[in-house]
């Protein structure tokens, strides 16, 4: 048999289907979106035959109806497939016989299919986030009750305690609105309960899981930003750089550079998934108040370029740092023990092990002064000696060239001005466990 590249434009109920063959395209009508239907269009196809369809809600369903009776499934990038987005005529056929075309030509920008356990540990992660703003939802809306009727401020620290809810049960509060808090609460209560479920399961998860209790390890990086890692990427070694890797998050700026003038950076790209890009910007808030030379990254950049990109960059430079710790199946260097232990032992209890009472554990000494204080104590001498680090590294860096004469090979007189060329001159550090190393000038 000839190749066929088979093309399926999806939608909520349906798909269009066009096959390419021999260099003709044809149409072959619609096929609807259950698992009947689909399976009989997977028992029709071919060993030899080649299916492509863009990411979309149901993508994985599909995937998995149609694996193992093809050659290959090929799922398109709808952001990267300009072809279709910027069609003049644009209909169902015409993206349907635009997928068979670029499979054919071996042209269509792919998305990588993760595996079941990964895509199961991405709907729990999802459904936690789910929970969360709901539960957020649901508290602003009792704040708002007690904000358009004057009710001063819980002098507790958390109004839906049990200190913060007795207070709130004695405020003046019409009818209407008394029952409307109270309803709120059930909720709230309600969401509290299933929030402690898939907590339970995400650490049942983590317990088994070698690279989340890894990352574990840093400073800021609890369970929840580590799962959340981990199924957002999946498989580290897919990535032969952490650069690719932050690309894929999104936290790579964007680059913009034409002929022989500098490169100017933008924002960053936001690309990938923006809960885990989120769990990173919030690890890196934590991060860069605890001694270690992650603060002292975030100080120096903030000295130059502010608080908010500084964070930002902080977050990045914890990707990198996550990569290089799981390709070489490394902890962080810098990791205090007690707090790592810690964070081990809460993750324990919370998938449901039986606490020991009475008992010393692995986390007993997080408990003591002392060993908190030997430890930080370490951490700052790590941040004084990053600091010392990348001044000596400024010392001796030499300029580099940037426009023109780099790719020329000639030698500039002065140093180029402007915000991007001050970004050019800066060398790309090498992290090694959590911790900058200078490159070696010569």
């Amino acid at each position: 048999m000839t190749r066929r590249c088979i093309g399926l434009d999806v939608h909520r109920d349906f798909a269009q289907v066009a096959i390419w063959q021999d260099g003709l395209v044809r149409q072959a009508g619609q096929i609807a979106m259950n698992a009947e239907a689909l399976a009989v269009f997977a028992d029709s196809l071919a060993p030899t035959d080649e299916v492509a369809l863009e990411a979309t809600g149901n993508t994985n369903a599909i995937v998995r109806a149609l694996r193992g009776r093809v050659a290959r499934v090929v799922v398109g990038n709808p952001q990267k497939t300009r072809a279709i987005a910027e069609a003049k005529v644009k209909t169902d056929k015409v993206d349907a016989e635009i997928l068979a075309q670029l499979l054919a030509a071996d042209y269509l920008p792919a998305v990588w299919v993760a595996d079941e356990a990964t895509q199961v540990r991405r709907r729990q992660v999802a459904r936690r986030a789910h929970i969360v703003r709901q539960r957020t939802r649901l508290k602003n809306q009792v704040q708002a009750v007690l904000h358009r009727n004057l009710i001063p401020r819980c002098p507790a620290a958390d109004l839906f305690g049990i200190k913060g809810r007795a207070w709130l049960a004695e405020q003046p509060l019409p009818a209407d609105e008394r029952q409307a808090v109270s309803a709120l609460l059930r909720q709230l209560d309600f969401h509290g309960q299933e929030l402690k479920l898939i907590d339970q399961e995400l650490a049942r998860i983590a317990l088994r899981c070698q690279d989340t209790k890894r990352l574990m390890t840093i400073p800021g990086v609890d369970v929840t930003v580590a799962m959340s890692i981990t199924a957002a990427v999946g498989d580290f070694s897919r990535f032969p750089s952490p650069n690719k890797l932050v690309s894929y998050l999104g936290l790579n700026p964007r680059i913009k550079q034409s002929g022989g003038q500098p490169a100017s950076h933008g924002r960053i790209t936001k690309q990938g998934r923006a809960h885990a890009r989120g769990m990173l910007v919030e690890a890196a808030w934590v991060a860069v108040k605890t001694p270690g030379p992650l603060r002292a990254f975030y100080a120096r950049v903030r000295a130059r370029r502010g608080m908010q990109i500084a964070v930002v960059a902080t977050a990045r430079k914890l990707t990198v740092l996550c990569w290089h710790m799981i390709t070489r199946g490394e902890d962080y260097a810098f990791a205090r023990p007690s707090l790592t232990a810690k964070k081990l032992r809460a993750l324990e209890l919370k998938a449901g092990h039986r606490p020991r009472r009475g008992q010393k554990g692995s986390a007993a000494a997080y408990s003591l002064k002392d060993v908190r204080a030997r430890e930080k104590q370490m951490a700052e001498h790590a941040e004084r000696a990053y600091r010392q680090l990348v001044a000596d590294w400024q010392a001796r860096a030499p300029r580099q060239q940037v426009g023109a004469a780099a790719a020329n090979g000639t030698r500039l007189s002065r140093p180029s001005a402007g915000q991007a060329a001050r970004q050019a001159s800066v060398p790309e550090p090498a992290l090694r466990s959590g911790v900058d190393h200078a490159h070696d000038p010569r």
